[in-house]
């Protein structure tokens, strides 16, 4: 048994000590941040991970300046303690609970501190179970939340302030889903392992929209809802609806070209047209990168700088599938919005044509 922090908080879901997380090696406790200005530059991203049964933590804080995205790596060894907030450079302080929260980034060459503030209460997503086979895949829960930053970036001593009325997205997740080293275990004759993804969370003037949809190989929609959420709303006035995407690919690529999202709203139907003014690769907060992957052991404490230019990565490279598009958003009742249309395909998609496990568009 080890005491820790979190031992004095009434935070505890098993009978033992909270250093432990039930028994499934894969379970782990993420923070997701991103935030782009009105017209979708200056896009920036963080995230964190604790994945407390295999001792480590990981953190990555992402910019996109001139075509460039610099990204910066840490990972450490977690020590049993899951209320230490910082991994190297990396740091997220928690100011307000469901409402505000800061990260603050001192690396080399790339240093931050931006404030987050919630626009309404945090949606709860519907919780996330999926089986490949006998296996089980994922089993978690996620809180969505979109908001607006204050502070600054700076890239090689260029400082820029966030500019007004910079937006965004925060998620926290905890539970259990693929991390750390790779599961070798083959699944078994017959089953073909797919991912389908889509997240959208959209800011207008007066109040977001959200809509994510998680499918099998053969398009069965097996986790999905959508929500809109306005200005100041607690948990009571979250409207809970659904959606639907239509979203064909960028040829040659596993990439949306662009959306057409159509929700039930409370005054009827509503069409939302999602058209992208940019890339973001997930690979630079280690979503199917080979090296920072979420969860691997790199030592105890090892921090890394990676710099690409967006139109050097790619499509066919599967740890460039993951992707974030910012998108200007026109709805056909509530005027224009921005966003982001978040797309992960992973193996064969009947929906779209993809047969084999790397086809494109």
């Amino acid at each position: 048994m080890v005491l820790t922090k979190g031992d004095d908080y009434p935070l505890h879901q098993t009978p033992e000590p909270v250093a432990y997380a039930g028994t499934d090696r894969n379970f782990y406790d993420r923070y997701f941040f991103n935030g782009y200005a009105g017209d979708g530059s200056g896009f920036f991203a963080a995230a964190m991970g604790i994945y407390p049964h295999l001792n480590v933590a990981d953190a990555h804080f992402c910019v996109i300046r001139d075509g460039v995205q610099h990204n910066l790596h840490a990972s450490r060894e977690l020590g049993m303690e899951r209320l230490d907030m910082q991994v190297g450079p990396i740091r997220i302080e928690i100011i307000e609970p469901l409402q505000k929260l800061r990260v603050i980034v001192d690396g080399d060459g790339i240093k931050a501190e931006i404030t987050f503030t919630g626009r309404a209460f945090p949606i709860e997503e519907p919780r996330f179970i999926h089986r490949i086979g006998p296996r089980t895949f994922m089993d978690y829960t996620r809180m969505t939340q979109n908001g607006h930053y204050t502070g600054w970036i700076e890239v090689d001593g260029v400082r820029m302030d966030c500019a007004p009325g910079t937006m965004g997205t925060r998620d926290r997740s905890w539970g259990v889903r693929p991390v750390g080293s790779r599961d070798e275990q083959p699944h078994g004759t017959g089953v073909v392992p797919g991912f389908f993804w889509q997240w959208t969370p959209l800011n207008f003037a007066d109040r977001s929209v959200f809509f994510h949809v998680n499918a099998d190989a053969r398009g069965h929609q097996w986790n999905t809802r959508a929500v809109i959420a306005p200005d100041g709303a607690g948990p009571e006035a979250l409207f809970d609806t659904e959606g639907e995407m239509a979203a064909p690919l960028t040829p040659g690529t596993r990439w949306p070209r662009d959306g057409v999202l159509i929700i039930a709203g409370p005054d009827g139907p509503e069409t939302l047209m999602l058209t992208p003014v940019g890339r973001f690769q997930m690979r630079g907060l280690g979503y199917t990168s080979p090296k920072w992957n979420h969860g691997l052991y790199h030592g105890p404490l090892v921090v890394e700088r990676e710099d690409f230019g967006l139109e050097q990565c790619s499509p066919g490279s599967m740890d460039n599938y993951h992707v974030q598009l910012p998108c200007k958003v026109t709805s056909d009742k509530h005027g224009e919005g921005f966003g982001v249309f978040e797309q992960l395909i992973i193996g064969p998609y009947a929906p779209m044509g993809l047969k084999e496990f790397m086809d494109l568009g």
